[in-house]
Protein backbone atom coordinates (compact mmCIF):
# COMPACT_ATOMS: atom_id res chain seq x y z
CA UNK A 1 0.00 0.00 0.00
CA UNK A 2 1.33 3.23 -0.98
CA UNK A 3 2.78 5.76 1.82
CA UNK A 4 -0.11 8.18 2.94
CA UNK A 5 0.86 12.02 4.52
CA UNK A 6 0.37 12.42 8.26
CA UNK A 7 -3.09 14.35 6.86
CA UNK A 8 -4.94 11.78 5.12
CA UNK A 9 -3.87 9.32 7.78
CA UNK A 10 -5.49 11.34 10.19
CA UNK A 11 -8.67 11.53 7.68
CA UNK A 12 -9.30 7.65 7.82
CA UNK A 13 -8.30 7.94 11.45
CA UNK A 14 -11.60 9.99 11.97
CA UNK A 15 -13.58 8.25 9.82
CA UNK A 16 -13.10 4.93 11.79
CA UNK A 17 -13.60 6.76 15.02
CA UNK A 18 -16.66 8.14 14.44
CA UNK A 19 -18.09 5.10 12.80
CA UNK A 20 -16.01 2.27 13.76
CA UNK A 21 -15.97 1.17 10.27
CA UNK A 22 -19.05 -0.19 10.11
CA UNK A 23 -21.06 2.49 8.98
CA UNK A 24 -20.47 6.08 6.81
CA UNK A 25 -19.33 9.49 8.10
CA UNK A 26 -20.90 12.42 6.87
CA UNK A 27 -18.34 15.11 5.89
CA UNK A 28 -19.72 17.79 8.27
CA UNK A 29 -18.80 15.09 10.83
CA UNK A 30 -15.06 14.43 9.86
CA UNK A 31 -14.84 18.43 9.58
CA UNK A 32 -16.17 19.33 12.50
CA UNK A 33 -13.68 16.20 14.14
CA UNK A 34 -10.63 17.38 12.23
CA UNK A 35 -11.23 21.38 12.68
CA UNK A 36 -11.22 21.51 9.27
CA UNK A 37 -13.47 23.15 6.47
CA UNK A 38 -15.85 20.62 3.93
CA UNK A 39 -14.21 21.72 0.93
CA UNK A 40 -10.77 20.31 2.75
CA UNK A 41 -12.57 17.11 3.97
CA UNK A 42 -14.06 17.01 0.34
CA UNK A 43 -10.33 16.96 -1.22
CA UNK A 44 -9.20 14.73 0.99
CA UNK A 45 -12.13 12.60 0.66
CA UNK A 46 -11.64 12.67 -3.45
CA UNK A 47 -8.02 11.74 -3.00
CA UNK A 48 -8.92 8.73 -0.59
CA UNK A 49 -11.01 7.66 -3.29
CA UNK A 50 -8.53 7.80 -5.55
CA UNK A 51 -6.01 5.67 -3.92
CA UNK A 52 -9.13 3.09 -3.20
CA UNK A 53 -9.24 3.97 0.56
CA UNK A 54 -12.79 5.20 0.70
CA UNK A 55 -16.30 5.23 -1.21
CA UNK A 56 -16.93 8.84 -1.42
CA UNK A 57 -20.31 9.57 -3.40
CA UNK A 58 -21.31 13.10 -3.52
CA UNK A 59 -23.77 14.25 -1.06
CA UNK A 60 -23.73 10.89 0.58
CA UNK A 61 -21.64 9.65 3.79
CA UNK A 62 -17.89 8.67 3.06
CA UNK A 63 -17.56 5.01 3.50
CA UNK A 64 -13.97 2.78 4.49
CA UNK A 65 -13.23 0.53 2.11
CA UNK A 66 -11.63 -2.58 3.57
CA UNK A 67 -7.99 -1.29 2.80
CA UNK A 68 -8.89 1.78 4.32
CA UNK A 69 -10.37 0.07 6.77
CA UNK A 70 -6.78 -1.76 7.43
CA UNK A 71 -5.44 1.38 7.67
CA UNK A 72 -7.50 3.03 9.99
CA UNK A 73 -7.25 0.88 12.54
CA UNK A 74 -3.52 0.59 12.39
CA UNK A 75 -2.93 4.26 13.04
CA UNK A 76 -6.32 4.42 15.53
CA UNK A 77 -4.38 1.50 17.30
CA UNK A 78 -1.03 3.12 17.27
CA UNK A 79 -2.17 6.49 18.69
CA UNK A 80 -4.10 4.76 21.49
CA UNK A 81 -0.65 2.68 22.48
CA UNK A 82 1.55 5.72 22.34
CA UNK A 83 -0.83 7.81 24.31
CA UNK A 84 -1.20 5.06 27.03
CA UNK A 85 2.24 4.83 27.33
CA UNK A 86 2.70 8.56 27.21
CA UNK A 87 -0.22 8.96 30.49
CA UNK A 88 0.76 5.71 32.10
CA UNK A 89 4.46 5.48 32.34
CA UNK A 90 5.78 8.65 31.48
CA UNK A 91 3.10 10.62 33.40
CA UNK A 92 1.93 12.88 30.60
CA UNK A 93 -1.00 15.26 30.70
CA UNK A 94 -3.81 13.75 28.77
CA UNK A 95 -4.02 16.37 26.40
CA UNK A 96 -0.76 16.65 25.64
CA UNK A 97 -0.16 12.60 25.64
CA UNK A 98 -3.66 12.88 23.13
CA UNK A 99 -1.49 15.42 20.90
CA UNK A 100 1.62 13.93 20.60
CA UNK A 101 0.42 10.93 20.16
CA UNK A 102 -1.04 12.20 17.32
CA UNK A 103 1.75 12.83 15.59
CA UNK A 104 4.28 10.27 16.75
CA UNK A 105 1.42 7.81 15.28
CA UNK A 106 2.65 8.54 11.86
CA UNK A 107 6.29 7.85 11.74
CA UNK A 108 6.75 5.74 14.80
CA UNK A 109 8.15 2.06 13.95
CA UNK A 110 5.86 -1.17 14.40
CA UNK A 111 8.57 -2.78 16.44
CA UNK A 112 8.61 0.49 18.81
CA UNK A 113 4.92 0.13 19.10
CA UNK A 114 5.76 -3.28 20.00
CA UNK A 115 7.98 -2.71 22.43
CA UNK A 116 5.96 0.31 24.24
CA UNK A 117 3.09 -2.70 24.75
CA UNK A 118 5.08 -5.07 26.18
CA UNK A 119 6.59 -2.84 27.95
CA UNK A 120 3.20 -1.78 29.70
CA UNK A 121 2.29 -5.39 29.66
CA UNK A 122 5.54 -6.66 31.70
CA UNK A 123 5.23 -3.84 34.37
CA UNK A 124 1.15 -3.79 34.75
CA UNK A 125 0.89 -3.33 38.89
Amino acid sequence: MAKLTFTMENYLEAIYELTGGTSGARVSDISERLGVSKASVNSAMATLAEKGLVINEKYKEVFLTPAGLEKAKLTSVKHQIIQKFLIDVLKVDENIADKDACHIEHVISSDSISAMQKFMESNKS
